[in-house]
C-alpha cells in the first residue's frame, strides 16, 4: 500500500462512473457523454433523470411513462406532515429539517424490507425520494410562513409543481423553464463531497434513504453547499450600500475579503453552468428588476479586468448567478442550499445504484500520529 498521504483525497482516484465528466481545464461538464449546454437547452430534468438512472435518452413513450410514475410519487404521508410542523414550529435550519423528512420516508416505504441487493426496488427508492423532496421542501417553507401546504399538481413538471406548490400559483413559462434548467445543471458533478458521502454509505449496502440522508448532511456544510446564499447576500449588502457595485467590491477586495461564487475546486476557467445561467439571470431581468444581474454582471468584469481573477483561474462558479436566478424566481435565499439538494438528490441516487451494482465496501486507510507505546497505569494511580 501506499504511504503518500493526500489531505481531503484530492487528486485520489476512487472509484470509475459512467455518469458524468469535468473538464476543469476547457469548462466543460457532460452527463453520460450529453454535453450540459444540449441538456440545459433541450432536455427536462425528468429526462436527464432518466438518462443518469437508466443511461441513456427516453423515447417519447418512455419519458411520458417516467414522468406519470414520478408524479404519482410526488404526495407525501401525513405522518412526514407533521413531523415538517413541529421542525417548522421549532424554527430548523431549512437542510436539516430536509435531512430530517427524507430520513423519515422511509417508514411509508413499500420496498422499505426489500433485499439490500434488490436493485429495482432501489431504483423505485431513488424515484420517490425525487419526486417527494420539492413536496417537503415546499411545505415546510408555506408551514413556517403560517400557510398551509399545497398539493402537488400531476399536470405539472417537477420544477414547475414545485414553484406551484412553494408560492401557491402557475409559473409562467420562463420561470419554470429557467428553474428546470438549474435543477438539470445541478443534478450531477463527479465525485464531489456529498456524492462521495452518499456512495460511501450505499457501499455498506444501506439503503437509499441511509445514503441520501448523508448526502443532505454533507451538502449542509459551508463549505461545500451555501455559497449562493452567500452571494445573494453580498449582493443585498451592495445594494444597500451608498456606493457603485464596482465601488464597493473594489474596497472589499482591497480589504482582503473574499467574494463568494468565484472559485471551484475542478474548474480553473469559468464554470459552464455559470454561463448557462448568466443567461437566464439576464433573461428574467428583462421581465422585471434588472438589479441583481447588473451588480453580477459589474461584479465579474471588475474581478476579471482588474484582478485578473479568471487569468489566475479563479472564475465565477455555478452558485455565483443561481442565487440571483432563484431570488428572481421568488424563492427565499435560506432554500437556495436545500434547492441544490433537491435536484443532486438524483445524482446521489444515480452513483449509489451504479456502485452497488458492483459493490466494494469503501474503507480507507488512515495513518496513525499518535504515540506509539504507553504504559497502562490503574486509575488511583494517576
Amino acid at each position: 500500500m501506499a504511504d503518500e498521504l493526500t489531505k481531503g483525497l484530492e487528486g485520489v482516484l476512487a472509484a470509475e462512473s459512467e455518469l458524468s465528466s469535468i473538464d476543469g481545464d476547457a469548462g466543460r461538464l457532460i452527463y453520460r457523454g450529453y454535453d450540459i449546454e444540449d441538456l440545459a437547452a433541450e432536455a427536462s430534468f425528468e429526462e436527464v433523470l432518466f438518462l443518469l438512472w437508466r443511461g441513456h435518452l427516453p423515447t417519447r413513450d418512455e419519458l411520458d411513462e417516467f414522468t406519470a410514475a414520478m408524479a404519482d410519487e410526488r404526495t407525501i404521508d401525513d405522518a412526514v406532515e407533521e413531523t415538517i410542523r413541529s421542525l417548522a414550529a421549532a424554527d430548523e435550519e431549512p437542510m436539516a429539517a430536509m435531512r430530517t423528512a427524507v430520513s423519515m420516508l422511509s417508514a411509508t416505504d413499500g420496498d422499505a424490507d426489500a433485499p439490500a441487493d434488490d436493485r429495482e426496488a432501489a431504483r423505485r427508492k431513488a424515484r420517490r425520494i425525487v419526486a417527494k423532496t420539492p413536496t417537503i421542501l415546499a411545505a415546510y417553507d408555506r408551514v413556517r410562513q403560517g400557510e398551509s401546504p399545497i398539493d402537488p399538481d400531476p399536470d405539472l413538471g417537477l420544477a414547475a409543481n414545485f414553484l406551484y406548490m412553494l408560492t401557491g400559483e402557475e409559473p409562467d413559462e420562463v420561470a419554470a423553464e429557467t428553474f428546470d434548467q438549474a435543477l438539470i445543471l445541478h443534478a450531477d458533478h463527479g465525485l464531489n463531497a456529498s456524492t462521495f458521502t452518499a456512495m460511501v454509505v450505499g457501499s455498506t449496502m444501506a439503503d437509499m434513504y441511509a445514503a441520501v440522508t448523508a448526502g443532505v448532511g454533507a451538502l449542509s456544510g459551508p463549505l461545500h453547499g451555501g455559497a449562493n446564499q452567500d452571494v445573494m447576500e453580498v449582493m443585498f449588502e451592495i445594494d444597500e450600500s451608498d456606493l457603485d457595485p464596482r465601488e464597493w467590491v473594489q474596497r472589499a477586495t482591497d480589504e482582503g475579503r473574499r467574494i463568494p461564487g468565484f472559485g471551484h475546486r475542478v474548474y480553473n476557467v469559468k464554470d459552464p453552468r455559470a454561463k448557462i445561467l448568466q443567461v437566464r439571470s439576464e433573461e428574467l431581468a428583462a421581465n422585471g428588476d434588472d438589479t441583481w444581474c447588473e451588480i453580477t454582471t459589474t461584479i465579474e468584469d471588475y474581478l476579471s479586468e482588474e484582478k485578473g481573477l479568471v487569468e489566475k483561474g479563479i472564475a465565477p462558479n455555478v452558485d455565483f448567478y443561481s442565487g440571483s436566478v432563484y431570488y428572481q424566481l421568488g424563492i427565499p435565499i435560506d432554500m437556495y442550499t436545500p434547492i441544490f439538494a433537491m435536484s443532486r438528490t438524483g445524482g446521489w441516487t444515480a452513483h449509489v445504484l451504479e456502485y452497488q451494482a458492483d459493490n466494494r465496501l469503501i474503507r480507507p486507510r488512515g495513518r496513525y500520529i499518535g504515540p506509539e507505546e504507553r504504559e497502562y497505569v490503574p486509575i488511583d494511580e494517576r
